[in-house]
């Protein structure tokens, strides 16, 4: 007779926790050098924060839609059996919000930018083409939608942080450790 071993909870692929984890590093970064980068006087070093601010920006729509495109091919694993129907619908809400976010946002800040007459050139090599011309109203306008939108963004991060800390310490199911790289979840020899 044969015994079974532990149940192995489905985990997301490697490549998912990497642009999982690699996006949000990139949006807190860009978060920080947004709240940044304001207040600052015209300088040099103000520009190059909003520079940098601009490729964190567009690096995380491109990273967004590789991760889409990935999980167009390969499946969110299935939610722990003991979670809620109303708590997975829930989550399925807040990551379609997430993921439109992680796309609005960068689109209304090179917008912005458009609409301000400052073409963004990503990386400093690759100048993107103005999506609309200069007209100060309509700047005014982008630059209201992109920070509002990102005060949004910053509100259902923490509401996704949370309840996978949630899961995790008060539910005792596998939700937030799926996410986590194998690396962490290793114990120490």
């Amino acid at each position: 007779m044969t015994r079974a071993g532990p149940t192995v909870e489905p985990r997301y692929t490697r490549t998912a926790i990497v642009l999982h984890w690699l996006i949000a590093a990139l949006i807190v970064a860009g978060f920080m050098l947004g709240l940044s980068m304001v207040g600052l006087p015209l300088s040099r070093q103000k520009l190059q924060w909003y520079a940098w601010h601009k490729w964190i920006g567009i690096t995380v729509f491109l990273l967004s839609c590789v991760r889409l495109a990935w999980r167009w091919w390969h499946p969110v694993p299935p939610a722990p059996t003991a979670m809620p129907l109303w708590q997975v619908r829930a989550a399925r809400v807040v990551h379609g919000l997430l993921y439109a976010l992680l796309l609005v946002i960068p689109l209304t800040g090179w917008l912005f930018s458009s609409a301000s007459g400052v073409q963004v050139v990503y990386l400093g090599l690759f100048p993107l083409p103005d999506l609309l011309p200069k007209d100060r109203a309509l700047a005014t306008i982008f630059r209201a939608c992109h920070v509002s939108l990102n005060f949004t963004l910053l509100a259902l991060v923490c509401m996704h942080a949370a309840a996978a800390v949630k899961h995790h310490f008060v539910d005792g199911d596998p939700v937030l450790t799926r996410m986590l790289p194998a690396a962490i979840l290793k114990p120490p020899r």
